[in-house]
């Protein structure tokens, strides 16, 4: 019995500590996403609410009224989270002058927003936005009350929340938080900060446009607080007359990278167990109607509309009045404050998803008159592994999977032969995978399909003679 004992300590003395087990990915995301706190959606909104009006046109310089005051705000926000974090936020003012329509002269569009560097690929960057500006029945009167609470109260709010959680965290990518103006106007403060990504050289992976985000029930009683509307355009709009002839020779008109940025967050909410699900709205945006999210996608970049699953219409767009007993205006009361924290969990976890991850591969595909397909990619910064994935053209989600966990090659692109996969019987994309385990969205092996700007390939002259 003492040699059993002493053998057994032995064993104890000389046994490896336990190793500390690493949270998955999904598992960081909902520690993020846990942080989201009702409370501060609500102070948040009742502030905005508080100002009036936002509208582009109200006052720019008035401390307690209008756009120029509620901007102020946001900007003394995200300086208090900075001085959190250790300075960790820049906070930008960029203009530009604009007249239309609904600018009938010369007016300043101001565009206050945070900028948390990535510590690994700063110029890859996923920015949130949202529209600040108000507006009622008449889109120029500056003048009424114009709450605003879910157009778009909502979608600042989670700007603001999803700014003090993130910028307590580090990411190889970067964050902007941007709360635009102008929107209501003619998507004015969207142009400007697209026109300033493209400037700075930003690879900007996706832009997430939250506009009403907190509503639950329409004008005829139908509720739905377990969905959430991500709208994304089909074929890319930017570049389309040039990608017109590859797309319609080698296809594409369902693999833009807003219709993978869409099927990336469909995944993600269900993963997350939010109690949130997404409808995945095959085009830009409602019948006839646009947002911000739009001006990105002229810019060249990814972008989708994050949007409730019900519009009141009562609410948007209108004068505060009572009609035979009913209520219309877009006030705080027309808010469900438990829907705006679970679509708000959700563009944390996509924001620290996205920012983890290494930009999407831009893969090409080839294979036609053979019975085997060949996928290669440049190797993407940060990448230790890819997946190849592959869907029947008429499925909308991916199908089939391969990891490639193969070491990297340094000197030539990494490439993948699926034996006996057809070329025409199938879509093929990638995506890729950081040392610890975040992964970008998919790219498509279409033309059209990365996820930076697209630009032709130059005119091979004749050859010669």
């Amino acid at each position: 019995m003492r040699r059993l004992i002493a053998a057994l300590s032995l064993l104890l003395i000389g046994a490896a500590p336990p190793q500390k087990l690493t949270p998955s990915p999904d598992a960081k995301l909902r520690s993020l996403a846990a942080q989201v706190s009702t409370a501060e959606l609500r102070r948040t909104l009742e502030t905005l609410v508080g100002f009036g009006t936002r509208h582009t046109l109200s006052s720019q310089t008035d401390p307690k009224r209008g756009i120029g005051a509620a901007q102020n705000w946001t900007e003394s926000e995200f300086r208090r989270y900075s001085a959190a974090c250790d300075k960790c936020l820049e906070i930008r003012r960029i203009s530009d002058t604009f007249t239309g329509e609904r600018i009938p002269k010369p007016t300043k569009v101001t565009d206050v927003f945070a900028i948390q560097r990535g510590t690994e690929r700063p110029r890859d960057v996923v920015i949130i936005t949202a529209h600040i500006d108000t507006r009622v029945t008449d889109p120029l009167n500056s003048t009424a009350d114009a709450p605003g609470a879910n157009d778009d109260g909502s979608g600042v709010a989670a700007i603001m929340e999803a700014a003090r959680i993130l910028s307590k965290q580090k990411f190889p990518g970067t964050i902007v938080y941007a709360p635009l103006p102008g929107e209501e106007q003619g998507l004015y403060g969207a142009k400007v900060l697209a026109a300033y990504a493209k400037a700075q050289g930003w690879n900007v992976i996706a832009d997430i446009n939250n506009d009403m985000i907190g509503n639950v029930c329409g004008s005829d009683g139908m509720c739905d607080s377990t969905h959430m509307r991500i709208f994304s355009e089909g074929p890319r709009w930017q570049g389309h007359e040039a990608l017109a002839t590859p797309q319609r020779a080698f296809g594409g008109e369902n693999d833009s990278p807003s219709r993978n940025l869409s099927r990336f967050f469909a995944g993600l909410a269900t993963r997350m167990k939010l109690g949130l699900e997404v409808r995945q709205m095959w085009r830009n945006d409602r019948f006839g109607r646009g947002g911000d999210h739009t001006e990105f996608l002229n810019a060249g970049f990814p972008a989708v509309r994050f949007i409730e699953a019900v519009e009141n219409y009562d609410r948007q767009h209108q004068d505060l009045r009572t009609e035979n007993g009913k209520k219309f205006g877009d006030t705080i009361e027309g808010i469900s404050f438990p829907y705006l924290t679970r679509t708000t969990k959700l563009n944390v976890a996509a924001l620290a998803a996205i920012a983890s991850a290494p930009p999407p591969p831009e893969p090409k595909v080839w294979g036609a008159v053979m019975t085997d397909t060949t996928i290669i990619w440049p190797r993407s910064s940060g990448a230790s592994s890819y997946v190849i994935r592959w869907r029947r053209p008429d499925a909308n989600q991916w199908q089939q999977e391969r990891r490639y966990p193969e070491q990297l090659r340094a000197d030539t692109p990494d490439s993948i032969v699926l034996k006996g996969v057809r070329i025409d019987d199938w879509v093929f994309g990638v995506s890729a995978v950081s040392k610890d385990g975040f992964e970008s969205p998919v790219a498509s092996a279409v033309p059209g399909g990365a996820f930076k700007p697209y630009v032709a390939p130059p005119v091979q002259p004749p050859a010669g003679h």
